[in-house]
């Protein structure tokens, strides 16, 4: 496929969609967008290509009129929702216009009986829990920038945080989605009820899946009531004693909906002490919250661990600057990076790294490494060296934001299975063209 060259009039991306989109503000031209957002955009973008212009289309059958325009004269679109997540994935190739979603963004339907919700894709996260909030109800996810996450983007990069310890995935709790084609075409699948099983499960499919397949623009979700309490536990200390409180908690009765291992360097930059951490949060009834707060406690103490509970401001205080610190980067230089390992083996990669967190049942989380160095030596350690060690750890270490310069020197994903040839024959099915986000995906796809 040819994509359009980068010395082509900027004007003619633009002219051409003007008629579907209406607006004047609808379509921005590359020199006219701001510099903060046009860095966002090349943190996305191969070196050397900038973007003709990016619109912003108000409704489904716009953005399918704006995505069959594409198709039909071979543009390569980065699709995008509000950009917070922009800087994740490989680079894309040849881009000719970005796509936001940020302006479709309406409530369709809460089911408040049901526990559903159906929204739009370009929904911030935060509004959407607001609107959740006054019928006692919530979306259990905490994903990345969630003042300015959109759903889709959230759906799209398979962006769970650590709820997932209880609720499960951003797959698990996703009932039914609407698409548009790589051709333009508007595409459903599943449904708005908890039990609806019709159709192939393209949810999943799609989830993670870094806007190559296809073009989310509606979502439906099972949602949870809020609980009546909430406490959270943090113990410190050293790291055998903080292993083995994660090995009791994983085998015990308590029921915890965040449990994640932290490296020292966290918990220090939290005030939260010395040593590696884990921190517990428990949310039930206030005599379930309280009992098994206190049960964690006695097994730290039990471990020489030192401990303490947070509750109502402080908890949320915690919370919030723990997920802002893991996210933060303090020099433009650093590599934040998704990792999988054995739960087992979390606690010898943390002693490993300076900033990092991951939860204690999924073993996936989040590494901040200084180098691209870095990042190999510690795939290394995850792959299959043949030692008993290397063995035991294997995992993956996937690269989510760093410098467009280390990302054009090193493969982002770090994918050694076998599913190569099945996604590339997918890709080819729902994008024969090449033309949604190429380049982002596994294996340059």
């Amino acid at each position: 496929m040819k994509a359009m060259s980068n010395d082509r009039p900027q004007g003619v991306c633009a002219s051409e969609l003007a008629s579907i989109v209406g607006e004047e503000n609808a379509i921005c031209l590359w020199e006219n967008i701001e510099l903060s957002q046009q860095k966002r955009i090349q943190q996305a973008i191969a070196s050397g290509n900038s973007p003709s212009c990016i619109v912003y289309p108000r409704s489904q059958e716009q953005l399918a009129a704006v995505i069959t325009k594409a198709h039909a004269n071979n543009w390569r679109v980065l699709p995008c929702g509000s950009g917070s997540k922009l800087s994740w994935g490989g680079l894309a190739k040849s881009i000719d216009v970005v796509v936001s979603t940020e302006r479709i963004n309406q409530l369709i339907e809460h089911a408040v009986g049901d526990l559903t919700v159906t929204v739009e894709a370009g929904m911030k996260f935060s509004d959407l829990q607001a609107l959740l909030a006054k019928s006692r109800q919530f979306l259990a996810l905490d994903p990345t920038a969630p003042e300015s996450a959109t759903i889709g983007g959230i759906v799209a990069t398979g962006d769970t945080g650590s709820l997932r310890q209880r609720y499960g995935s951003v797959r698990d709790q996703l009932l039914g989605i609407t698409f548009v084609r790589a051709d333009g075409q508007i595409a459903k699948a599943g449904g708005r009820v908890v039990k609806n099983v019709a159709g192939y499960d393209l949810m999943k499919l799609l989830t993670g899946s870094y806007g190559t397949l296809g073009f989310i623009s509606q979502l439906t979700f099972r949602l949870y009531p809020l609980a009546e309490a909430s406490g959270t536990v943090v113990l410190t200390g050293k790291a055998e004693a903080v292993s083995q409180a994660a090995n009791i908690l994983r085998g015990s009765a308590l029921t915890p909906v965040q449990a994640d291992l932290l490296s020292a360097k966290l918990v220090s930059s939290l005030g939260l002490g010395e040593g590696l951490g884990l921190i517990a949060r428990f949310q039930s009834i206030s005599e379930s919250v309280k009992e098994q707060s206190n049960r964690v406690l006695e097994v730290g103490q039990k471990l020489g661990l030192n401990g303490a509970i947070f509750a109502d401001g402080d908890e949320a205080n915690l919370w919030q600057r723990l997920q802002e610190r893991i996210h933060s980067t303090a020099t433009e230089s650093v590599i934040t990076c998704k990792i999988g390992v054995l739960p087992t083996a979390a606690v010898e990669i943390l002693t490993q790294v300076g900033l990092g967190l991951i939860h204690i049942s999924s073993g996936l989380g989040l590494l901040q490494l200084e180098s691209k160095n870095q990042v190999l030596k510690i795939r290394d350690e995850l792959g299959f060296a043949g030692s008993d060690r290397t063995q035991a750890s294997r995992g993956f270490l996937t690269i989510l934001s760093a410098p467009v310069g280390v990302k054009e020197q090193i493969d982002v994903w770090g994918y050694t299975g076998n599913a190569l040839p099945l996604m590339r024959r997918i890709k080819e099915q729902f994008d024969s063209k090449n033309i949604l986000s190429p380049g982002r995906f596994v294996g340059g796809i």
